[in-house]
């Protein structure tokens, strides 16, 4: 598998880079420092003056991110294989995916900062630009992993579970897991405007649908050489899948993102987005 590990010096960055040690050994790793350099914001300045000044402050975030990427390496697991630091300027989701598609990587790595959903809305973050724009499953690291043995496997429809199916197939951790499949069925009340015995009525077929799906799903993975279990809940899916994992305590979240772009994502936001915000472990969306 060949990685991109993109890192920042924060914290999570570093915890993304510990993570690595629950994935398949990898074949080859890209670590990553975007350096969003800052340019003179004085017009009246000499362009000479502009120049030097702009060329000063370069050389010393390059300083700063070559120690960064040192570090890195230095608490990498290890059965990582072949390993390229990479120091690129440009900003830091941009300059992610553009490595990312250039170098054809099969998975990105990155911590969370933890943008509040106020600042999210607005602004935006480097996690939620990447996993929305990004052609390849994408690992957000908010905390320390200190194992990975329960994974939690939301899926909305075939198109998430023929995701999870295709990057399971690939044997990405390095032990097994066990996998509980969870669909949301995102319940209103009244459901339809019919009566209430109607209603419970559809609402038990709704279930009952439900569930013959994601334990045909869990029968596939199992067929393929995973222990999945299949599991239905009932609610808004962001707040189901983040109470469900609350109470089961998973140690990541697999699930996929339908890549909302531009305004419609931001003034909407999506499930996957939701769970990121405040998700009790790591979280990998698939794509």
């Amino acid at each position: 598998m060949k990685i991109l590990l993109a890192v920042d010096g924060s914290d999570q960055s570093y915890e993304a880079a510990r993570a690595l040690a629950y994935l398949c050994p990898v074949q080859h790793l890209i670590i990553l420092h975007a350096m969003n350099v800052p340019k003179p914001a004085y017009p009246m300045m000499m362009p000479e003056v502009a120049q030097e000044l702009y060329a000063t402050v370069e050389r010393g975030m390059r300083e700063d991110g070559e120690r960064l990427l040192n570090r890195t390496v230095s608490i990498l697991p290890f059965h990582t294989g072949s390993t390229a630091k990479r120091l690129e300027v440009g900003l830091p989701p941009d300059t992610i995916l553009s490595v990312a598609e250039r170098e054809r990587v099969d998975l990105i790595a990155l911590g969370a900062r933890g943008l509040g959903p106020v600042q999210e809305v607005l602004l935006g973050s480097v996690s939620h630009r990447v996993i929305t724009q990004a052609a390849c499953p994408t690992l957000v690291v908010n905390r320390h992993m200190r194992t990975l043995k329960q994974v939690l496997l939301a899926v909305e429809g075939e198109r998430d579970a023929d995701a999870a199916r295709k990057f399971l197939a690939a044997r990405p951790f390095k032990e097994s897991v066990q996998i509980t499949v969870l669909t949301v069925l995102p319940f209103a009340a009244p459901l339809w405007p019919v009566g209430i015995s109607d209603s419970e009525v559809l609402k038990e077929k709704a279930i009952k649908s439900a569930r013959e799906f994601v334990e045909d799903v869990a029968a596939k993975l199992a067929k393929a050489g995973d222990k999945a279990t299949g599991a239905v809940t009932l609610g808004a899916p962001g707040s189901a899948i983040l109470g469900w994992a609350e109470e089961t305590k998973p140690d990541l979240i697999l699930m996929g993102s339908h890549g909302r772009h531009g305004a419609t994502r931001f003034l909407l936001g999506s499930t996957s987005h939701a769970v990121l915000h405040r998700a009790p472990c790591p979280v990998l969306v698939l794509r």
